[in-house]
């Protein structure tokens, strides 16, 4: 990914746009690179929730396995929160 060179101003002037463009660039101020914006890889939510669901289903299989019900498994979580407020609250 090649870097384009920027003034502060223009930077400052246009950054919605440059944070939606995606492209590497250096920002400078008289010629002097000051600081770099790397842009973030843009999520996509379509793949983000397919991967959630099939964590879910995996999950969910894990816990058939385990032949516990929703309920034991919420007790069960209930009882550990519990213990670690306590824990906190005591100081340990």
């Amino acid at each position: 990914m090649e870097t384009e060179k920027i003034g502060i101003r223009e930077f400052r002037e246009n950054l919605a746009g440059y944070l939606e463009g995606g492209r590497l660039l250096a920002i400078t101020r008289h010629g002097e690179t000051l600081g770099l914006f790397i842009p973030a890889q843009k999520r996509n939510r379509k793949a983000e929730v397919e991967a959630m669901r099939a964590a879910a289903k995996e999950l969910d299989a894990l816990i058939a396995t385990w032949g516990a019900s929703e309920d034991e498994l919420m007790g069960d979580y209930k009882d550990i929160r519990r213990s670690a407020r306590e824990k906190r609250r005591n100081g340990q």
